[in-house]
């Protein structure tokens, strides 16, 4: 039997009603070549409201644009019910999970993101108390989510407007500081071992030693870069998922991201014989997680967690490499590096900041007023929307530029886009890599990704719903051989969001898309146990297709699991446009 079945009109399982699926509108919509500007404007430091419409002017490549909608937000007023932890939109049948995230519907969302990955533990452990301070004190109604990134993406807990339930979360295990895989430990020591055996090198073999000198220095540098790839390339997979998670949410979301450090470039080092081969480019990466980040309304405000940073040399502790060779200094040399990488960290912060729409933090202890800042900044901003005069989707970068005839006040939104079907919402492969992208979407304990919504409903086939079904005879899962014991068949009755999926005409009149299913089983343990993997080529005839987008589309998929307790991943990828949608719903998987 068939792993997979689709169907247009079958009522399997619910189609995603519990919510109006907003189509992403955000920057360059492919169908309607429509921008969003979301412009945070305030006048001595405190948002300005009121301003009105013909007082803004909005600028691409230069050239004045005509405003083709204009809309003021302000933070919703505080109400007995804000305080409560967000609910879901409409009540779900049990056993059915989805993907669409609980939020609080008063306006702007936020997102605290404790970042490990870049930042030293002791400074993690600061932000964290600080947090736990502030979050006592929040205002009331103030929508929060927070995640933490370690080697991966992780979600602690969704919006919630609930203040105590928010610093009690930040206090769990779960929000707890954590050493970085790459910055601390092993790493460290292992850079401290090779400066000692390069100064004794020198010592040994005072002569003819340079060579051999500046290869273990060369080797130290290629490890350094390496290590410095590795958090780039975590800290891009991680925006990028995070993109995917707020997608589904309408309006604007500030992402309050605190670290230590983020060298989108890696500079080479001026002694070393061969200048760049420690050097890694993330063009790409940077473009396609800007990308992501425009059409899912994202501003990120990054915050120096180390605050005000001072350099190691002047540290009572610190010790001098040993590796004093004629010529060169290490003391002058860690303190210059000191000083190159602060400044290229914080331009990097600073970057961020400015092609989102947010606002860098550095250099100050008093993290809690940072966030205090970007909470009441970020939550009073006006959008702007405008149809481009003369558009070409050519993939070069748009610059956008808004002005205000009021002086004194200051603007902060993206300064661009990048004009290209390829990107963005609406049309082509946001991720033009399907493996990578759906692999990320089935992490186990990754966040949920909503560019396409999604409800599924889990049953056992023993269960009295599914008597009349038609079930598989034989193993469903790829792995089902390897199951110990006798496994449990799981029904997964899935309805997806027409809306979320690209659609080709097809030759006779029809419609066709190609969507990817994916269900993967874990233990306990976060080991895989089994998986279903299915690509479906679907073609509608018009009325099919009519149905399908007021009733949604849907799938039953069958996989053997084990029996205990574990998780099953469940994923859907478009792959004309490289869009997913993914949820993880917890089991209980009992022996027959």
């Amino acid at each position: 039997m068939a792993a997979c079945a689709v169907a247009a009109q079958t009522a399997t399982s619910p189609a995603p009603s519990n919510s109006a699926p907003t189509t992403p509108t955000t920057v360059l919509h492919a169908s309607t070549s429509l921008v969003l500007v979301d412009v945070v404007v305030t006048d001595h430091g405190k948002p300005a409201h009121g301003i009105d419409r013909s007082r803004f002017h909005v600028f691409e490549d230069g050239h004045e644009q005509a405003i083709a909608s204009f809309e003021e937000h302000q933070p919703a007023a505080a109400s007995p019910q804000s305080a409560a932890a967000a609910a879901p939109i409409a009540a779900l049948p049990p056993h059915t999970y989805t993907n669409i995230s609980p939020y609080p519907d008063n306006g702007t969302v936020n997102v605290l993101l404790l970042d490990a990955l870049n930042t030293p533990t002791a400074n993690q452990q600061e932000a964290r108390r600080q947090m736990i301070e502030y979050l006592g004190n929040i205002p009331s109604g103030t929508p929060i989510a927070i995640f933490t990134l370690t080697s991966q993406l992780r979600l602690v807990t969704g919006f919630t407007t609930d203040a105590a339930y928010l610093a009690k979360v930040m206090k769990s295990k779960a929000a707890a500081s954590s050493a970085s895989v790459v910055l601390e430990g092993e790493a460290s020591s292992f850079q401290t071992a090779m400066g000692n055996r390069v100064s004794e090198m020198e010592v040994d073999q005072p002569s003819g030693a340079e060579d051999a000198v500046e290869a273990v220095e060369e080797f130290v540098a290629d490890y350094t870069a390496n290590q410095a790839n590795l958090r780039v390339q975590l800290t891009l997979d991680a925006f990028q998922e995070l993109a995917r998670y707020l997608s589904g949410i309408p309006g604007r979301k500030n992402v309050i991201w605190f670290s230590g450090s983020f060298p989108i470039t890696i500079d080479p080092d001026p002694d070393l014989m061969h200048l760049t081969r420690n050097v890694n480019e993330f063009g790409t990466e940077i473009r396609r997680t800007d990308a992501l980040l425009t059409a899912a309304r994202v501003a990120v405000y990054p915050v120096d967690a180390r605050g005000l940073t001072t350099s190691t040399t002047v540290d009572a502790s610190y010790i001098p490499p040993g590796n004093f060779r004629k010529g060169k200094d290490p003391v002058n040399k860690d303190y210059t590096n000191f000083l190159s990488n602060t400044a290229e960290e914080h331009a990097s912060m600073q970057t961020v900041a400015e092609e989102t729409g947010g606002k860098a933090f550095f250099n100050s202890n008093d993290l809690k007023t940072a966030v205090e800042s970007v909470i009441e900044d970020g939550s009073s901003y006006y959008t702007i929307a405008y149809t481009p005069a003369a558009l070409k989707l050519d993939g070069s970068f748009r610059r956008i530029k808004v002005t205000v005839d009021r002086g004194g006040d200051k603007l902060a939104y993206r300064d661009g886009y990048y004009a290209e079907p390829g990107y963005g919402p609406g049309g082509g492969a946001q991720n033009p890599e399907g493996a990578n992208l759906i692999a990320a979407a089935i992490l186990h304990g990754a966040p949920p990704s909503t560019q396409i919504l999604l409800d599924a409903r889990v049953l056992l086939s023993t269960d009295p719903l599914l008597k009349d079904a038609k079930l598989p005879t034989g193993p469903a899962g790829k792995m089902a051989a390897t199951i110990k014991g006798a496994p449990q068949l799981y029904v997964v009755d899935l309805g997806i969001d027409p809306r979320g999926i690209t659609f080709n005409d097809a030759t006779d009149g029809g419609h066709s898309a190609r969507v990817e299913f994916l269900l993967v089983g874990f233990d306990a343990q976060g080991n895989r146990v089994n998986y279903q993997d299915q690509t479906l080529s679907v073609t509608l005839k018009s009325k099919q297709f009519e149905s399908s987008m007021a009733n949604g589309l849907h799938a039953r998929i069958f996989l053997d699991l084990p029996t205990g307790p574990g998780s099953l991943r469940i994923a859907v990828q478009d792959l004309n446009a490289g869009r997913v949608g993914s949820l993880e719903v917890p089991l209980q998987v009992a022996a027959k």
